[in-house]
């Protein structure tokens, strides 16, 4: 099989850790890289996710406020005195609510 030259510009502290991540597992840059480009290949896919900086600061946003959501309905419950409260119990008090106020509206 015919080979091709591939070069590649990167920062040199960067390959400097590459080589040497290469060499504690065996490898060398140049195996690896290829076994990145037949995996790429063969699957189709890169072998990792690509994401949109953007879209992970929008999601850690996002993650910031459901965090401050459940602890601010925590601190109301301990408020209301029912933080101690099982799904059981508070399913049955919103049943009770709803049929006393089905009753008022019946």
């Amino acid at each position: 099989m015919a080979t091709s030259n591939l070069t590649v510009r990167v920062d040199e502290g960067i390959k400097k850790e590459f080589d040497n991540f290469c060499e504690n597992v065996g490898l060398n840059a140049t195996s690896a890289v290829n076994m990145f480009i037949r995996t790429v290949v063969r699957t189709r896919a890169l072998p990792f996710i690509v994401t949109d900086t953007v879209a992970e600061q929008d999601n850690r946003i996002v993650m910031a406020k459901m965090k401050d959501a459940i602890l601010s309905m925590r601190e109301q419950s301990v408020t209301n005195g029912n933080s101690d409260m099982t799904m059981d119990e508070i399913n049955a008090v919103i049943a009770k609510y709803r049929q006393e106020k089905h009753a008022v509206n019946a």
